[in-house]
């Protein structure tokens, strides 16, 4: 059955609850809109019909002031976007085979396309490749629809720039891009963001708002990727690599500062720049050698955590078989409970490989995230001292980092949060 429409809201409908659709839905209930958040997995609608977030940026009690207003509904059935004026699509852009899967942007077009009606928004929000919205989405809501984008209905890009547990910079203080099919649909998503943030930035065209979103991250990938790289070289030339970058810091032009780590994590940083090599490659035949390198580097970056510790290890006169070794936080980063793409997975796979005893504590994280995988612990001091290798991957600030300092025998800090005479730094 429909759910019905209260007459004096304007109806919005969210493709994707997950950590871009559920904090643009609420938002969107906050600004007077009556909301369908669609979402195709049945035991997340459950949870969200029953005021449960598992985002940590959407507290479980916003979602329940949503939930008992009547604006926001939660639901896995597309017959109940019936009637809506805008509907923005949040759905996965994963990689498969180191290519761009679509097909999650595409069945919500399918889906969405029978109730797309005269004067209707739609706007596709998917980190994707430039092309996307123009080329794979707009035949598939015409063809569902009978009716022409630009002429009868209107159709939108505005790349996500969500940043899950970023308190200042949050969906309603960040800049939103907004491009349009033409001027109308431009016009109109401007107006629907103009709600929802402080500032609208339109671009000209569709392919440019999608490009844009593929810079901002394949930025971040390739100067990430460069200090990594540069950790590695500037230990065996016995250089402290944090020293360096606090003192290139202080230069007040022409340097941000990017820190080491396990790897790169969340949706963004080890996909983007793979959808924008990739598109290169289809578009020009050419490869994006710069950014193909990055990827390299970063991919690589759990292969060398795992290489340090078999090297301390073996100091020890200790193998990896059989060790003892707590991994220390599973997210993707600090104050997070988003693993998605998490270093540390990989860490964890290899020293399992490797036959080593993991275990591995983080709070915020999903029990269920590793399957298995590792012991699930809380960190004690008769834990620490038992462990064979501490591996902080993640500086949650939960962690009693002076009872690791203090009972744990070896520790590889890749958040260069500890001090110590049992401290390695990545």
């Amino acid at each position: 059955m429909a759910i019905p429409v209260n007459e004096k809201s304007e109806r919005i409908v969210v493709v994707g609850q997950g950590y871009v659709g559920l904090p643009l839905a609420m938002r969107a209930v906050e600004v007077g809109f009556d909301v369908v958040g669609l979402d195709v997995s049945e035991s997340r609608v459950a949870d969200l019909a029953a005021g449960r977030s598992y985002i940590e940026d959407v507290p479980d009690g916003q979602l329940r002031a949503a939930l008992t207003s009547g604006h926001y509904v939660p639901t896995a059935d597309y017959q109940d976007t019936a009637g809506f004026s805008v509907a923005v699509i949040t759905v996965p852009t994963p990689l498969r085979d180191r290519s761009p899967d679509v097909s999650f942007i595409a069945e919500a077009g399918r889906q969405l396309s029978p109730h797309v009606t005269p004067g209707s928004l739609i706007v596709l929000e998917s980190t994707t490749y430039p092309g996307t919205t123009e080329d794979l989405l707009r035949p598939v809501l015409e063809a569902g629809s009978g009716l022409a984008a630009g002429e009868d209905f209107l159709l939108a890009y505005s790349p996500e720039r969500i940043d899950p547990g970023n308190t200042e910079w949050n969906l309603e203080t960040t800049p939103k891009i907004v491009a349009g099919l033409d001027q109308r649909s431009l016009n109109a998503a401007a107006a629907f963001y103009g709600k929802i943030t402080h500032q609208v930035v339109p671009v000209s065209t569709l392919r440019a708002a999608e490009c844009t979103k593929l810079l901002e991250n394949t930025y971040r990938h390739v100067n990430i990727a460069l200090v990594n790289e540069l950790a590695i070289f500037a230990r065996e030339l016995g250089v402290d690599i944090w020293e360096v970058i606090d003192a290139a810091a202080t230069k007040p032009f022409g340097f941000m500062r990017f820190t080491p780590g396990p790897g790169v994590g969340g949706h963004c940083l080890p996909i983007d720049p793979a959808y924008l090599s990739w598109h290169v490659k289809q578009a020009t035949g050419r490869n994006f050698r710069l950014v193909e390198l990055a990827c390299d580097v970063n991919e690589h970056m759990p292969d060398y955590v795992v290489q340090r510790v078999t090297l301390a290890l073996n100091a020890r006169q200790k193998p990896v078989r059989g060790s003892s070794i707590l991994v220390v936080g599973l997210a993707y980063k600090k104050n997070s409970s988003d693993a998605r793409e998490s270093p540390a997975t990989r860490v964890v796979e290899l020293l399992g490989e490797l036959g080593a005893r993991v275990s591995a504590a983080d709070a915020l994280v999903n029990p269920r995230h590793l399957a298995g995988q590792a012991e699930r612990v809380e960190i004690t001091a008769p834990l620490l001292a038992e462990t064979d290798a501490v591996l902080l991957l993640t500086s949650h600030d939960d962690v009693d980092y002076d009872l690791i300092q203090q009972s744990a025998p070896w520790v590889l800090d890749c958040c260069h949060r500890l001090r110590g005479a049992n401290i390695e730094h990545l």
